[in-house]
């Protein structure tokens, strides 16, 4: 009597862990500070002082400009805060476009795209289709030693 034959597909895809809490780092000589009188309404301080900030951060070209205060110090951190999110708006963006860029290149889960084949009834095997290298001790394979 034959018995039946049942066939497992898995894939596996190793992504790298990224932490949630990615700290931006600006380095101040990649940034050019510009400071200007703001425009509109504000009475007789706006023609008086420079308290609009524009930030210019080189190495992306990004450009943020903050006149909502008064206070050139307050514009600044406030620009500060909007170029630290850019930034890492592009960086997620930037890494997401890097791993939709893998997933493209996976192969389906189907016959003939496996890297290898584990057979283990009725007889034991493990075959490697890339460099046609067939090991006959399987449970080492498992175990996680070389195929070599």
């Amino acid at each position: 009597m034959r018995g039946t034959a049942t066939y497992l597909f898995a894939s596996v895809f190793v992504i790298p862990e990224i932490p949630e809490d990615v700290a931006i780092e600006i380095d101040e000589k990649d940034l050019r500070i510009d400071t200007f009188r703001s425009s509109g309404a504000g009475g007789q301080h706006v023609n008086k002082t420079d308290s609009a900030v524009r930030i210019t951060h080189f190495p992306t070209g990004i450009v943020v400009q903050c006149q909502n205060e008064r206070s050139q110090h307050k514009n600044r951190a406030t620009a500060l805060k909007i170029l630290r999110a850019r930034l890492y708006e592009k960086e997620m963006k930037e890494k997401s476009e890097r791993l939709e860029e893998l997933h493209t290149t996976k192969k389906e889960i189907a016959w003939g795209s496996q890297i290898r084949s584990y057979v283990m009834h009725p007889y034991r095997m493990v075959k490697d289709h890339r460099t046609n290298q067939v090991i006959h001790d399987v449970d080492r394979v498992m175990d996680g030693i070389s195929m070599s």
